[in-house]
Protein backbone atom coordinates (compact mmCIF):
# COMPACT_ATOMS: atom_id res chain seq x y z
CA UNK A 1 0.00 0.00 0.00
CA UNK A 2 2.67 2.56 0.98
CA UNK A 3 4.35 1.55 -2.22
CA UNK A 4 1.11 2.55 -4.32
CA UNK A 5 0.67 5.72 -2.03
CA UNK A 6 4.58 7.07 -3.09
CA UNK A 7 4.01 5.97 -6.57
CA UNK A 8 1.05 8.02 -7.31
CA UNK A 9 2.46 11.03 -4.88
CA UNK A 10 5.35 10.80 -7.58
CA UNK A 11 3.41 10.34 -10.68
CA UNK A 12 1.43 13.58 -9.46
CA UNK A 13 4.56 15.60 -8.76
CA UNK A 14 6.40 14.60 -12.21
CA UNK A 15 3.22 15.43 -13.61
CA UNK A 16 3.12 18.87 -12.47
CA UNK A 17 6.62 19.18 -13.30
CA UNK A 18 6.38 18.00 -16.93
CA UNK A 19 3.52 20.56 -17.74
CA UNK A 20 5.94 23.30 -16.80
CA UNK A 21 8.81 23.61 -18.98
CA UNK A 22 10.13 26.49 -17.45
CA UNK A 23 9.77 25.18 -13.79
CA UNK A 24 12.45 26.44 -12.07
CA UNK A 25 15.03 24.24 -10.04
CA UNK A 26 13.08 24.98 -6.89
CA UNK A 27 10.04 23.50 -8.06
CA UNK A 28 11.13 20.71 -9.87
CA UNK A 29 11.16 17.20 -8.62
CA UNK A 30 15.32 16.25 -8.76
CA UNK A 31 16.15 12.53 -9.75
CA UNK A 32 18.52 10.82 -8.12
CA UNK A 33 19.62 8.94 -11.51
CA UNK A 34 19.22 9.62 -15.24
CA UNK A 35 20.20 7.53 -18.09
CA UNK A 36 21.80 9.52 -21.43
CA UNK A 37 22.72 8.62 -24.77
CA UNK A 38 22.92 5.08 -25.99
CA UNK A 39 19.83 2.87 -26.86
CA UNK A 40 16.50 3.27 -24.21
CA UNK A 41 13.70 0.78 -25.37
CA UNK A 42 10.52 1.76 -23.22
CA UNK A 43 8.53 -1.48 -24.35
CA UNK A 44 5.50 0.71 -25.04
CA UNK A 45 3.88 0.64 -28.80
CA UNK A 46 3.30 4.16 -28.68
CA UNK A 47 6.45 6.05 -28.23
CA UNK A 48 9.16 2.34 -28.39
CA UNK A 49 12.20 4.67 -27.82
CA UNK A 50 13.55 7.54 -25.76
CA UNK A 51 16.16 9.49 -25.10
CA UNK A 52 16.59 9.69 -21.58
CA UNK A 53 14.80 8.60 -18.41
CA UNK A 54 14.97 9.52 -14.57
CA UNK A 55 14.60 7.97 -11.55
CA UNK A 56 13.60 9.00 -8.48
CA UNK A 57 12.55 7.11 -4.99
CA UNK A 58 12.39 3.75 -7.04
CA UNK A 59 10.24 5.16 -9.92
CA UNK A 60 10.36 6.16 -12.91
CA UNK A 61 10.29 10.11 -13.11
CA UNK A 62 10.26 11.33 -16.42
CA UNK A 63 11.02 9.40 -19.81
CA UNK A 64 11.50 10.52 -23.52
CA UNK A 65 13.28 13.90 -24.62
CA UNK A 66 16.29 14.23 -23.01
CA UNK A 67 16.10 18.04 -22.97
CA UNK A 68 13.32 17.12 -20.58
CA UNK A 69 14.35 15.24 -18.42
CA UNK A 70 17.15 16.51 -17.66
CA UNK A 71 15.77 19.44 -16.40
CA UNK A 72 15.04 17.13 -13.14
CA UNK A 73 19.07 16.93 -12.57
CA UNK A 74 20.20 18.29 -9.09
CA UNK A 75 23.97 17.89 -8.16
CA UNK A 76 23.61 14.49 -6.33
CA UNK A 77 21.99 13.18 -9.24
CA UNK A 78 23.62 10.30 -11.00
CA UNK A 79 23.95 10.78 -14.77
CA UNK A 80 24.97 7.69 -16.34
CA UNK A 81 26.05 7.80 -20.05
CA UNK A 82 24.62 4.65 -22.14
CA UNK A 83 27.27 5.41 -24.89
CA UNK A 84 27.17 2.26 -26.81
CA UNK A 85 24.42 0.46 -24.62
CA UNK A 86 21.23 -0.37 -24.11
CA UNK A 87 18.78 -0.09 -21.23
CA UNK A 88 15.53 -1.34 -21.06
CA UNK A 89 12.78 -2.56 -18.70
CA UNK A 90 14.82 -5.68 -16.22
CA UNK A 91 13.27 -8.74 -17.22
CA UNK A 92 10.57 -10.74 -15.42
CA UNK A 93 10.86 -14.44 -14.99
CA UNK A 94 8.00 -16.40 -16.02
CA UNK A 95 8.68 -19.55 -15.12
CA UNK A 96 11.64 -20.35 -13.28
CA UNK A 97 12.33 -23.37 -9.95
CA UNK A 98 13.81 -20.47 -7.57
CA UNK A 99 13.90 -22.89 -5.04
CA UNK A 100 15.57 -25.74 -6.68
CA UNK A 101 18.50 -23.21 -7.34
CA UNK A 102 19.04 -22.92 -3.33
CA UNK A 103 19.76 -27.09 -3.67
CA UNK A 104 21.38 -27.12 -7.34
CA UNK A 105 25.15 -25.90 -5.73
CA UNK A 106 25.51 -29.23 -3.87
CA UNK A 107 24.47 -31.19 -6.66
CA UNK A 108 26.88 -32.13 -9.81
CA UNK A 109 26.21 -30.85 -12.88
CA UNK A 110 25.83 -33.87 -14.84
CA UNK A 111 24.53 -31.71 -18.81
CA UNK A 112 25.61 -32.39 -21.97
CA UNK A 113 27.38 -29.48 -23.82
CA UNK A 114 26.68 -26.33 -23.63
CA UNK A 115 25.56 -26.49 -19.94
CA UNK A 116 28.11 -29.16 -18.60
CA UNK A 117 30.73 -30.86 -20.10
CA UNK A 118 29.19 -34.72 -19.74
CA UNK A 119 29.36 -37.00 -23.18
CA UNK A 120 28.72 -40.73 -21.68
CA UNK A 121 28.05 -42.50 -18.93
CA UNK A 122 31.85 -43.14 -17.82
CA UNK A 123 31.69 -39.02 -17.64
CA UNK A 124 28.69 -38.74 -15.13
CA UNK A 125 30.48 -41.67 -13.22
CA UNK A 126 34.31 -39.89 -13.33
CA UNK A 127 31.98 -36.04 -12.38
CA UNK A 128 30.13 -38.15 -9.08
CA UNK A 129 33.45 -39.33 -8.00
CA UNK A 130 35.06 -36.00 -8.12
CA UNK A 131 32.42 -34.57 -6.34
CA UNK A 132 32.55 -37.27 -3.42
CA UNK A 133 36.42 -36.69 -3.31
CA UNK A 134 36.02 -33.28 -3.08
CA UNK A 135 32.94 -32.69 -0.33
CA UNK A 136 33.75 -36.49 1.62
CA UNK A 137 29.85 -37.80 1.81
CA UNK A 138 29.53 -40.00 4.93
CA UNK A 139 28.24 -43.29 4.20
CA UNK A 140 24.88 -43.08 3.40
CA UNK A 141 24.44 -39.73 2.43
CA UNK A 142 22.75 -39.00 -0.99
CA UNK A 143 24.78 -37.56 -3.42
CA UNK A 144 22.59 -36.24 -6.35
CA UNK A 145 23.46 -34.92 -10.07
CA UNK A 146 21.21 -32.96 -12.40
CA UNK A 147 21.11 -32.40 -16.23
CA UNK A 148 20.52 -36.28 -17.46
CA UNK A 149 20.20 -36.19 -20.49
CA UNK A 150 20.51 -39.62 -21.97
CA UNK A 151 19.24 -38.66 -25.37
CA UNK A 152 22.75 -36.62 -25.91
CA UNK A 153 24.82 -39.27 -24.26
CA UNK A 154 26.93 -41.74 -26.60
CA UNK A 155 25.62 -44.92 -25.09
CA UNK A 156 22.58 -43.44 -26.32
CA UNK A 157 20.23 -44.91 -23.28
CA UNK A 158 20.19 -43.91 -19.62
CA UNK A 159 22.87 -44.86 -17.04
CA UNK A 160 20.95 -47.97 -14.68
CA UNK A 161 21.98 -49.74 -11.68
CA UNK A 162 24.49 -51.59 -13.06
CA UNK A 163 26.41 -48.29 -13.99
CA UNK A 164 26.44 -46.85 -10.35
CA UNK A 165 26.39 -49.64 -7.96
CA UNK A 166 29.78 -51.05 -8.18
CA UNK A 167 31.17 -46.92 -8.14
CA UNK A 168 29.25 -46.32 -4.86
CA UNK A 169 28.35 -49.19 -2.80
CA UNK A 170 27.65 -46.95 0.38
CA UNK A 171 25.93 -44.17 -0.66
CA UNK A 172 22.35 -43.57 -2.26
CA UNK A 173 22.45 -41.87 -5.72
CA UNK A 174 20.11 -39.64 -7.25
CA UNK A 175 20.91 -38.33 -11.27
CA UNK A 176 17.62 -35.81 -11.88
CA UNK A 177 16.76 -36.18 -15.64
CA UNK A 178 17.09 -32.75 -17.07
CA UNK A 179 12.76 -32.10 -17.48
CA UNK A 180 12.89 -32.38 -13.55
CA UNK A 181 10.29 -35.04 -14.14
CA UNK A 182 12.25 -38.04 -13.43
CA UNK A 183 15.43 -39.67 -11.86
CA UNK A 184 17.74 -42.54 -12.11
CA UNK A 185 18.64 -44.03 -9.06
CA UNK A 186 21.01 -46.72 -7.79
CA UNK A 187 20.17 -49.79 -5.65
CA UNK A 188 20.91 -47.47 -2.51
CA UNK A 189 18.80 -44.99 -3.40
CA UNK A 190 15.96 -47.29 -4.85
CA UNK A 191 15.90 -49.23 -1.21
CA UNK A 192 15.84 -45.66 0.59
CA UNK A 193 12.48 -45.05 -0.93
CA UNK A 194 11.28 -49.19 -0.54
CA UNK A 195 11.64 -49.43 -4.60
CA UNK A 196 11.96 -52.98 -5.28
CA UNK A 197 10.72 -55.59 -8.11
CA UNK A 198 7.30 -55.96 -6.61
CA UNK A 199 6.92 -52.01 -6.76
CA UNK A 200 3.74 -51.33 -8.88
CA UNK A 201 3.96 -48.49 -11.47
CA UNK A 202 1.46 -46.11 -10.40
CA UNK A 203 -0.65 -44.76 -13.06
CA UNK A 204 0.39 -42.02 -14.87
CA UNK A 205 4.23 -42.98 -14.01
CA UNK A 206 7.00 -45.14 -15.48
CA UNK A 207 9.54 -47.90 -13.54
CA UNK A 208 11.84 -49.18 -16.28
CA UNK A 209 12.73 -52.93 -15.91
CA UNK A 210 15.37 -54.53 -16.11
CA UNK A 211 15.10 -57.29 -19.19
CA UNK A 212 13.15 -60.60 -18.56
CA UNK A 213 12.47 -59.03 -15.02
CA UNK A 214 10.63 -56.97 -12.72
CA UNK A 215 13.74 -55.74 -11.17
CA UNK A 216 13.90 -51.94 -11.36
CA UNK A 217 16.38 -50.81 -13.78
CA UNK A 218 17.23 -47.34 -12.22
CA UNK A 219 15.18 -44.55 -13.80
CA UNK A 220 11.32 -43.24 -12.70
CA UNK A 221 9.66 -40.72 -14.17
CA UNK A 222 5.96 -38.67 -13.90
CA UNK A 223 3.81 -39.78 -11.00
CA UNK A 224 6.35 -42.74 -10.05
CA UNK A 225 9.12 -40.02 -9.46
CA UNK A 226 6.75 -37.29 -7.92
CA UNK A 227 7.24 -39.15 -4.14
CA UNK A 228 10.59 -38.90 -4.07
CA UNK A 229 11.10 -35.34 -5.15
CA UNK A 230 8.78 -34.65 -2.37
CA UNK A 231 11.08 -36.21 0.18
CA UNK A 232 13.81 -35.36 -1.69
CA UNK A 233 16.61 -34.71 0.92
CA UNK A 234 17.33 -31.13 1.61
CA UNK A 235 19.63 -29.01 3.47
CA UNK A 236 18.54 -27.39 6.95
CA UNK A 237 16.46 -23.83 6.78
CA UNK A 238 19.64 -22.04 8.06
CA UNK A 239 21.74 -23.18 5.30
CA UNK A 240 18.94 -22.34 2.57
CA UNK A 241 17.94 -19.13 3.62
CA UNK A 242 22.00 -18.38 3.42
CA UNK A 243 22.41 -19.33 -0.15
CA UNK A 244 19.62 -16.72 -1.22
CA UNK A 245 21.78 -13.94 -1.42
CA UNK A 246 24.33 -15.71 -4.34
CA UNK A 247 20.93 -17.21 -6.17
CA UNK A 248 19.23 -13.87 -6.35
CA UNK A 249 22.86 -12.92 -7.89
CA UNK A 250 22.22 -15.40 -10.72
CA UNK A 251 18.88 -13.98 -11.55
CA UNK A 252 20.01 -10.47 -11.17
CA UNK A 253 23.45 -11.28 -13.46
CA UNK A 254 21.30 -12.68 -16.24
CA UNK A 255 18.99 -9.16 -15.95
CA UNK A 256 16.23 -10.38 -13.75
CA UNK A 257 14.20 -8.00 -11.01
CA UNK A 258 11.89 -10.28 -10.44
CA UNK A 259 11.45 -14.17 -10.37
CA UNK A 260 9.24 -16.81 -10.10
CA UNK A 261 9.00 -20.19 -7.70
CA UNK A 262 6.97 -21.99 -9.79
CA UNK A 263 6.30 -25.05 -8.16
CA UNK A 264 6.53 -24.57 -4.57
CA UNK A 265 6.46 -26.77 -1.73
CA UNK A 266 4.48 -26.01 1.55
CA UNK A 267 8.29 -25.98 3.18
CA UNK A 268 9.64 -24.02 0.21
CA UNK A 269 6.49 -21.85 0.53
CA UNK A 270 7.55 -21.03 4.08
CA UNK A 271 11.12 -20.99 3.91
CA UNK A 272 10.30 -17.93 1.04
CA UNK A 273 7.78 -16.15 3.58
CA UNK A 274 10.51 -16.07 6.11
CA UNK A 275 13.13 -14.59 3.94
CA UNK A 276 10.99 -12.38 2.84
CA UNK A 277 9.77 -11.57 6.79
CA UNK A 278 13.44 -11.04 7.74
CA UNK A 279 14.07 -8.72 4.44
CA UNK A 280 16.22 -10.95 2.55
CA UNK A 281 14.89 -10.95 -0.71
CA UNK A 282 16.53 -8.37 -2.91
CA UNK A 283 14.41 -8.96 -6.19
CA UNK A 284 10.54 -9.67 -6.33
CA UNK A 285 9.98 -13.62 -5.89
CA UNK A 286 6.79 -14.75 -7.38
CA UNK A 287 5.46 -18.27 -5.97
CA UNK A 288 2.66 -20.97 -7.05
CA UNK A 289 2.12 -23.47 -4.80
CA UNK A 290 2.12 -27.19 -5.78
CA UNK A 291 -0.83 -28.71 -6.51
CA UNK A 292 -0.33 -31.47 -3.68
CA UNK A 293 -0.11 -28.54 -1.23
CA UNK A 294 -2.95 -26.27 -2.51
CA UNK A 295 -5.63 -27.32 -0.66
CA UNK A 296 -3.87 -26.76 2.64
CA UNK A 297 -2.79 -23.45 1.92
CA UNK A 298 -5.83 -21.79 0.00
CA UNK A 299 -8.05 -23.09 3.44
CA UNK A 300 -5.48 -21.37 5.62
CA UNK A 301 -5.90 -18.07 6.82
CA UNK A 302 -2.39 -17.61 7.36
CA UNK A 303 -1.50 -17.73 3.62
CA UNK A 304 -2.86 -14.72 1.44
CA UNK A 305 -2.36 -14.96 -2.34
CA UNK A 306 -2.00 -11.71 -3.88
CA UNK A 307 0.04 -8.85 -2.91
CA UNK A 308 3.47 -8.58 -2.37
CA UNK A 309 5.33 -8.36 1.28
CA UNK A 310 8.77 -8.24 1.75
CA UNK A 311 9.20 -8.83 -2.11
CA UNK A 312 7.79 -12.22 -1.97
CA UNK A 313 3.79 -12.88 -3.61
CA UNK A 314 2.22 -16.31 -3.60
CA UNK A 315 0.44 -15.47 -7.08
CA UNK A 316 -1.52 -19.01 -7.63
CA UNK A 317 -1.39 -22.71 -7.46
CA UNK A 318 0.83 -24.76 -10.14
CA UNK A 319 -1.21 -28.13 -11.63
CA UNK A 320 0.60 -30.54 -13.93
CA UNK A 321 -1.16 -32.62 -16.40
CA UNK A 322 1.66 -34.54 -18.21
CA UNK A 323 5.28 -34.92 -18.61
CA UNK A 324 8.49 -33.88 -21.16
CA UNK A 325 8.61 -34.43 -24.88
CA UNK A 326 11.96 -34.48 -24.44
CA UNK A 327 12.14 -37.65 -21.86
CA UNK A 328 8.98 -38.84 -24.07
CA UNK A 329 6.47 -38.62 -21.12
CA UNK A 330 4.40 -35.72 -22.93
CA UNK A 331 0.83 -37.01 -23.31
CA UNK A 332 0.27 -36.87 -27.16
CA UNK A 333 -3.17 -37.36 -29.83
CA UNK A 334 -0.20 -39.10 -31.88
CA UNK A 335 2.40 -41.77 -30.92
CA UNK A 336 5.69 -40.96 -30.36
CA UNK A 337 7.86 -42.29 -33.31
CA UNK A 338 10.33 -43.77 -31.29
CA UNK A 339 8.25 -45.13 -28.14
CA UNK A 340 8.23 -44.97 -24.99
CA UNK A 341 10.93 -44.88 -22.41
CA UNK A 342 10.43 -47.99 -20.88
CA UNK A 343 9.91 -49.44 -24.81
CA UNK A 344 6.71 -49.00 -25.08
CA UNK A 345 4.76 -49.45 -28.40
CA UNK A 346 2.44 -46.97 -29.94
CA UNK A 347 3.06 -44.51 -26.98
CA UNK A 348 1.38 -41.15 -26.85
CA UNK A 349 2.38 -40.40 -22.92
CA UNK A 350 0.01 -40.53 -20.10
CA UNK A 351 -1.57 -37.83 -18.18
CA UNK A 352 -0.45 -37.38 -14.50
CA UNK A 353 -3.82 -37.63 -13.49
CA UNK A 354 -7.69 -38.57 -14.35
CA UNK A 355 -9.88 -36.04 -15.90
CA UNK A 356 -11.92 -35.62 -13.07
CA UNK A 357 -9.48 -35.62 -10.51
CA UNK A 358 -7.56 -32.47 -12.73
CA UNK A 359 -11.35 -31.05 -12.99
CA UNK A 360 -11.65 -31.03 -9.61
CA UNK A 361 -7.84 -29.38 -8.94
CA UNK A 362 -8.77 -26.61 -11.90
CA UNK A 363 -12.45 -25.26 -10.02
CA UNK A 364 -11.03 -25.68 -6.41
CA UNK A 365 -8.53 -23.08 -7.70
CA UNK A 366 -10.72 -20.88 -9.54
CA UNK A 367 -13.31 -21.15 -6.51
CA UNK A 368 -10.89 -19.85 -4.39
CA UNK A 369 -10.32 -16.68 -6.90
CA UNK A 370 -6.76 -17.94 -7.09
CA UNK A 371 -4.88 -17.52 -10.75
CA UNK A 372 -4.24 -21.11 -12.38
CA UNK A 373 -1.05 -22.16 -13.79
CA UNK A 374 -0.81 -25.29 -15.44
CA UNK A 375 2.42 -27.65 -17.01
CA UNK A 376 1.16 -29.01 -20.01
CA UNK A 377 3.60 -29.72 -23.09
CA UNK A 378 1.18 -32.48 -25.30
CA UNK A 379 -1.60 -31.61 -26.89
CA UNK A 380 -3.77 -34.19 -25.42
CA UNK A 381 -2.05 -32.65 -21.90
CA UNK A 382 -3.92 -29.28 -23.49
CA UNK A 383 -6.96 -30.68 -24.49
CA UNK A 384 -7.58 -31.87 -20.73
CA UNK A 385 -6.76 -28.72 -19.95
CA UNK A 386 -9.43 -26.87 -21.93
CA UNK A 387 -12.12 -29.17 -21.13
CA UNK A 388 -11.69 -27.97 -17.79
CA UNK A 389 -11.73 -24.58 -18.38
CA UNK A 390 -14.80 -25.39 -20.34
CA UNK A 391 -16.73 -27.11 -17.93
CA UNK A 392 -15.30 -24.21 -14.86
CA UNK A 393 -17.27 -21.59 -17.10
CA UNK A 394 -13.83 -20.00 -17.88
CA UNK A 395 -14.32 -16.82 -20.25
CA UNK A 396 -12.04 -13.95 -21.32
CA UNK A 397 -14.29 -11.84 -20.18
CA UNK A 398 -13.50 -12.99 -16.65
CA UNK A 399 -10.06 -11.89 -16.75
CA UNK A 400 -8.88 -14.75 -14.79
CA UNK A 401 -5.69 -14.89 -17.40
CA UNK A 402 -4.92 -18.75 -16.36
CA UNK A 403 -1.67 -19.70 -17.49
CA UNK A 404 -0.46 -22.75 -19.40
CA UNK A 405 3.12 -23.18 -19.09
CA UNK A 406 5.35 -24.61 -21.81
CA UNK A 407 1.95 -25.19 -24.36
CA UNK A 408 4.50 -26.96 -26.23
CA UNK A 409 3.03 -28.52 -28.98
CA UNK A 410 -0.06 -26.56 -28.71
CA UNK A 411 -2.53 -27.27 -32.19
CA UNK A 412 -3.19 -24.08 -34.10
CA UNK A 413 -7.04 -24.79 -33.30
CA UNK A 414 -6.38 -24.76 -29.49
CA UNK A 415 -4.95 -21.80 -29.86
CA UNK A 416 -8.04 -20.44 -30.63
CA UNK A 417 -9.19 -21.75 -27.67
CA UNK A 418 -6.67 -20.15 -25.38
CA UNK A 419 -8.15 -16.50 -26.78
CA UNK A 420 -11.35 -17.94 -25.84
CA UNK A 421 -10.69 -18.67 -22.51
CA UNK A 422 -8.14 -15.25 -21.89
CA UNK A 423 -4.93 -18.28 -21.72
CA UNK A 424 -1.70 -16.78 -21.28
CA UNK A 425 0.88 -19.34 -22.96
CA UNK A 426 4.15 -19.48 -21.42
CA UNK A 427 6.28 -20.93 -24.43
CA UNK A 428 9.30 -22.30 -24.64
CA UNK A 429 11.96 -21.70 -27.27
CA UNK A 430 14.47 -22.74 -25.80
CA UNK A 431 13.80 -26.46 -26.41
CA UNK A 432 14.37 -25.74 -30.17
CA UNK A 433 18.17 -25.52 -29.61
CA UNK A 434 18.59 -28.00 -26.66
CA UNK A 435 15.78 -30.69 -28.24
CA UNK A 436 14.55 -29.95 -31.34
CA UNK A 437 16.56 -32.40 -33.00
CA UNK A 438 15.18 -35.01 -30.71
CA UNK A 439 11.83 -33.48 -31.14
CA UNK A 440 12.60 -34.29 -35.03
CA UNK A 441 13.40 -37.74 -34.03
CA UNK A 442 10.77 -38.57 -32.10
CA UNK A 443 7.78 -36.56 -33.56
CA UNK A 444 8.72 -36.33 -37.15
CA UNK A 445 9.82 -32.73 -38.44
CA UNK A 446 5.77 -31.44 -39.31
CA UNK A 447 4.84 -31.69 -35.65
CA UNK A 448 8.16 -30.87 -33.96
CA UNK A 449 8.03 -27.54 -36.07
CA UNK A 450 5.11 -26.10 -34.46
CA UNK A 451 6.99 -26.32 -31.31
CA UNK A 452 6.51 -23.10 -29.20
CA UNK A 453 4.11 -21.29 -32.07
CA UNK A 454 5.27 -17.89 -30.75
CA UNK A 455 3.91 -16.11 -34.17
CA UNK A 456 0.45 -18.03 -34.86
CA UNK A 457 -0.22 -17.13 -31.36
CA UNK A 458 0.51 -13.03 -32.31
CA UNK A 459 -1.12 -13.52 -35.56
CA UNK A 460 -4.35 -14.88 -32.79
CA UNK A 461 -3.70 -11.38 -30.73
CA UNK A 462 -2.53 -13.80 -27.61
CA UNK A 463 -0.18 -12.40 -25.20
CA UNK A 464 2.36 -15.13 -24.96
CA UNK A 465 5.49 -14.74 -22.64
CA UNK A 466 8.81 -17.17 -22.93
CA UNK A 467 10.91 -18.84 -20.08
CA UNK A 468 14.08 -21.02 -19.38
CA UNK A 469 12.67 -23.34 -16.89
CA UNK A 470 15.70 -22.96 -15.07
CA UNK A 471 17.44 -25.11 -13.66
CA UNK A 472 16.04 -27.07 -16.77
CA UNK A 473 17.90 -24.29 -19.48
CA UNK A 474 20.23 -22.18 -18.17
CA UNK A 475 17.90 -18.67 -17.26
CA UNK A 476 20.40 -16.81 -19.88
CA UNK A 477 17.74 -14.19 -21.24
CA UNK A 478 19.92 -13.21 -24.49
CA UNK A 479 19.76 -17.55 -25.35
CA UNK A 480 15.41 -17.15 -24.77
CA UNK A 481 15.31 -14.41 -27.61
CA UNK A 482 17.93 -15.86 -29.82
CA UNK A 483 15.94 -19.12 -29.83
CA UNK A 484 12.53 -17.00 -30.18
CA UNK A 485 13.96 -15.33 -33.03
CA UNK A 486 15.97 -18.20 -34.94
CA UNK A 487 14.89 -21.29 -33.83
CA UNK A 488 18.38 -23.33 -34.34
CA UNK A 489 18.02 -26.40 -33.60
CA UNK A 490 21.88 -27.93 -31.84
CA UNK A 491 22.67 -28.92 -35.62
CA UNK A 492 22.06 -25.57 -37.18
CA UNK A 493 18.28 -26.72 -38.52
CA UNK A 494 15.69 -23.85 -38.50
CA UNK A 495 12.69 -25.64 -36.45
CA UNK A 496 9.47 -24.21 -38.03
CA UNK A 497 10.88 -20.71 -39.57
CA UNK A 498 7.54 -19.29 -39.80
CA UNK A 499 7.06 -19.16 -36.41
CA UNK A 500 10.36 -17.05 -35.54
CA UNK A 501 9.61 -13.78 -34.46
CA UNK A 502 11.12 -10.15 -34.07
CA UNK A 503 13.97 -9.66 -31.55
CA UNK A 504 11.43 -6.88 -30.20
CA UNK A 505 8.44 -9.25 -29.77
CA UNK A 506 10.47 -11.40 -28.19
CA UNK A 507 11.47 -8.73 -25.71
CA UNK A 508 8.46 -8.06 -25.05
CA UNK A 509 7.92 -11.91 -24.20
CA UNK A 510 9.69 -11.43 -21.15
CA UNK A 511 8.61 -7.61 -20.22
CA UNK A 512 5.49 -5.92 -20.95
CA UNK A 513 3.43 -9.45 -21.67
CA UNK A 514 5.50 -11.22 -18.29
CA UNK A 515 4.05 -8.04 -16.01
CA UNK A 516 0.91 -9.25 -17.77
CA UNK A 517 1.03 -12.83 -16.85
CA UNK A 518 1.26 -11.67 -13.49
CA UNK A 519 -1.37 -9.11 -13.67
CA UNK A 520 1.85 -6.39 -12.40
CA UNK A 521 1.30 -4.32 -15.72
CA UNK A 522 0.47 -1.63 -13.81
CA UNK A 523 3.89 -1.23 -12.01
CA UNK A 524 6.29 -3.18 -14.34
CA UNK A 525 7.08 -4.19 -18.30
CA UNK A 526 7.43 -1.07 -19.15
CA UNK A 527 9.37 2.23 -19.71
CA UNK A 528 6.77 4.18 -18.05
CA UNK A 529 6.30 7.46 -16.04
CA UNK A 530 5.53 5.99 -12.33
CA UNK A 531 6.45 2.62 -12.64
CA UNK A 532 8.85 0.84 -10.39
CA UNK A 533 12.32 1.54 -12.09
CA UNK A 534 13.25 -2.78 -12.78
CA UNK A 535 15.75 -1.45 -15.54
CA UNK A 536 18.75 -3.75 -16.94
CA UNK A 537 21.72 -2.08 -19.28
CA UNK A 538 22.44 -4.62 -22.00
CA UNK A 539 26.00 -4.40 -23.90
CA UNK A 540 24.00 -4.07 -27.74
CA UNK A 541 20.90 -3.92 -28.59
CA UNK A 542 18.73 -7.15 -29.34
CA UNK A 543 16.52 -4.98 -31.72
CA UNK A 544 19.53 -4.33 -34.34
CA UNK A 545 22.19 -6.41 -33.73
CA UNK A 546 22.15 -9.78 -36.36
CA UNK A 547 20.13 -12.68 -35.02
CA UNK A 548 23.28 -14.37 -34.36
CA UNK A 549 24.50 -12.30 -32.16
CA UNK A 550 21.99 -11.74 -30.03
CA UNK A 551 23.49 -14.60 -28.29
CA UNK A 552 26.35 -12.61 -27.23
CA UNK A 553 24.53 -9.75 -25.72
CA UNK A 554 25.19 -9.59 -22.16
CA UNK A 555 23.92 -7.73 -18.91
CA UNK A 556 26.26 -4.95 -17.50
CA UNK A 557 23.63 -3.72 -14.59
CA UNK A 558 20.72 -4.60 -12.78
CA UNK A 559 18.51 -2.21 -11.16
CA UNK A 560 15.99 -2.83 -8.77
CA UNK A 561 13.71 -0.08 -7.85
CA UNK A 562 16.38 2.37 -8.96
CA UNK A 563 18.93 0.54 -6.79
CA UNK A 564 22.03 -1.22 -8.67
CA UNK A 565 21.67 -4.74 -7.30
CA UNK A 566 24.32 -6.13 -10.20
CA UNK A 567 27.30 -4.59 -12.05
CA UNK A 568 29.50 -6.53 -14.35
CA UNK A 569 32.75 -6.84 -13.59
Amino acid sequence: MRRRIAGCMLLALALIAACSDDASPAATTLADLIFVGGDIITMTDAEPRAEALAVKDGRILAVGDRALVEKHKGGATRVVDLGDRTLCPAFIDCHSHFSNALQVVNWVNVSAPPVGGIEDIPGIVAALKKHVDERKPGKGEWIIGYGLDSGLLKEGRDPTVDDLDPAFPDNPVMLIHVSNHGAVLNSKGLAKFKIDASTKTPPGGIIVRKPGGNEPAGLLMETAFLPLFMEMPKPSEEELLSRLGAVQTEYAKNGYATAQEGATVLADLDLLRKAAAQGKLLIDVVSYVMITDAVKVISDKNYTFGEYSGRFRLAGVKNFIDGSPQGRTAYFTKAYLTGGPADQKNWRGEPTMTPGMFNKFIKLTLDAGVQVSVHANGDAAIDMVLAAFKECGVTREQDLRPIVIHSQFVRPEQLDAYVEYGVVPSFFTNHAFFWGDAHIENLGKKRASFLSPLAAAKQKGLRFTNHTDYTVTPLDPMMTIWTAVTRKTRTGVVLGPEQRVSAMDALKALTVNAAYQYREEKTKGTLELGKLADLVILSANPTTVEPDAIRNITVVETFKDGKSIYTAK
